[in-house]
């Protein structure tokens, strides 16, 4: 009995201990085969050219890859890629005063996105990612406000792509 019980608790334990599981509290779902990831440059060819804002968004997903993923960030030929271009950069009035003026305005950013999986070819999409920041119609989009708009809403779009492309939402 105490025989068959070694037995047991043997077979029990190389069971456990071959078996693989996989969790990420990110919610990715990265196959094991994938090691690298590469996020080209984002062009602007918005109607209204923002300078910068093409560095930003593509250091934006780029940071965010690397802190919710274990992947190797590389130049060339990684197992997934990040490609496109911000599309529209558009400050719009959305509620109007009595006078006829904006009493509040929206800044909208959006990015054309493609990504290409080259261990699952049926993950790839091209898709448009879009956000805004809406901000009083008396005051001015410029310097600090600007920075901490573009921000939030880069924060939010690289989220969206995130989860489009490995969490698979």
């Amino acid at each position: 009995m105490k025989f068959l019980k070694l037995i047991i608790l043997y077979f029990s334990c190389c069971i456990f201990l071959n078996c693989s599981v996989k969790y990420s509290l990110t919610g990715a779902s990265i196959a094991p085969e994938t090691k690298t990831f590469q996020v080209n440059y984002f062009q602007n060819v918005a109607a209204l050219i923002e300078p910068g804002i093409e560095r930003d968004f593509t250091n934006s997903l780029t940071d965010l890859l690397i802190n919710q993923t274990s992947l190797d960030l590389v130049k060339s030929n990684g197992d997934l890629i990040y490609e496109g271009e911000i599309t529209e950069y558009r400050i719009s009035p959305t509620t109007a005063t009595a006078n006829n003026t904006a009493a509040q305005n929206r800044l909208t950013i959006s990015v054309n996105v493609r990504f290409y999986d080259k261990n699952d070819e049926e993950a790839d999409f091209e898709k448009r990612f879009s956000f805004y920041f809406d901000y009083a119609g008396n005051s001015q989009l410029i310097g600090s406000q600007k920075d901490s708009a573009v921000e939030e809403i880069f924060e939010r779009i690289t989220q969206d792509v995130f989860n489009a492309s490995l969490a698979k939402w």
